[in-house]
């Protein structure tokens, strides 16, 4: 059972690197929509300048933390933050805004938002599991 307490770490950080590295390059591959649909959204069009390289960068950054056993704790804690933000994000967008401009690339922005939703609260619980996980038992022993 230990083992497996060890390896969910593992396995949570592969599927954030996985879907963070997905989500950059689509972003990359049709930037100039990616850009347009951050100007569309309500919430985010004065960000619309720094905002689509932020969000790229960030992800590439906190996919690269959780490769590695040493910077896995400060990648699932950036994965938590940034999960978070989309999920809040996506919750404000659900609650004022009748145009609903999504700007997820590939696979995930064929979700309904209502859908997009449950998938990220599902990420974050993932994340907060192998998080506490990864904590107790990458500790060296005494």
């Amino acid at each position: 059972m230990k083992y497996l307490k060890k390896i969910i770490p593992f396995v949570v950080s592969i599927y954030f690197v996985i879907l963070f590295c997905y989500a950059a390059i689509s972003k990359i591959l049709d930037f100039e929509k990616f850009q347009d649909q951050i100007s569309a959204s309500p919430l985010l069009n004065g960000l619309s300048q720094f905002l689509p390289y932020t969000i790229i960068i960030v992800e590439v950054i906190i996919a690269v933390l959780l490769c590695y056993r040493k910077t896995r704790t400060i990648g699932l804690i950036g994965s938590l933050f940034l999960m978070l933000i989309f999920t809040v994000y996506i919750i404000l967008m659900l609650r004022t805004s009748k145009n609903l401009p999504c700007s997820c690339g590939g696979i995930l922005e064929k979700m309904s938002w209502n859908q997009h939703l449950y998938f990220n609260i599902g990420c974050v619980v993932l994340t907060i599991i192998a998080l506490g996980l990864n904590l107790k038992y990458s500790r060296p022993a005494k």
